[in-house]
Order: structure tokens, then sequence, then C-alpha cells
């Protein structure tokens, strides 16, 4: 009984040991390089409200 002890005891503490490396998250070696956002991003909101605004015209007019 007491060697069972033992080793329940054993695996509990391998098993939380182990858990705790597993759940370890490195950090990143430097600062990430951050991207660029040029004119693309403009064009883009800017096809977006012609979108919107055609799809609300469109719905005003059959209102009508």
């Amino acid at each position: 009984m007491k060697l069972t002890n033992v080793r329940v005891f054993a695996w509990v503490l391998l098993l939380s040991l182990q858990t705790s490396l597993l759940i370890a998250q490195p950090s990143f070696p430097t600062n990430p390089n951050q991207a660029p956002i040029d004119g693309g991003l403009g064009l883009l909101a800017a096809a977006g409200g012609v979108y919107a605004y055609k799809k609300l015209r469109k719905t005003g007019e059959e209102e009508e």
C-alpha cells in the first residue's frame, strides 16, 4: 500500500511538471516588422463606399 502511494505521488508530480512546461509560450526574439499600409487600403475603402452608395440608391428606387 505504501509503495502504491509513492508511485501515485511520483506520477502526479511528474505530470504536473510536464504540463507546466508544455503550456509555457516562447516570446518573440525581436519586435515584429510592421506591415506598410499604402494607397491600396484607401482604394479599397473608396470602392466599398461606391458599392454601398449604389446599393442604397438601388433600394431607394424600388420603394417608390
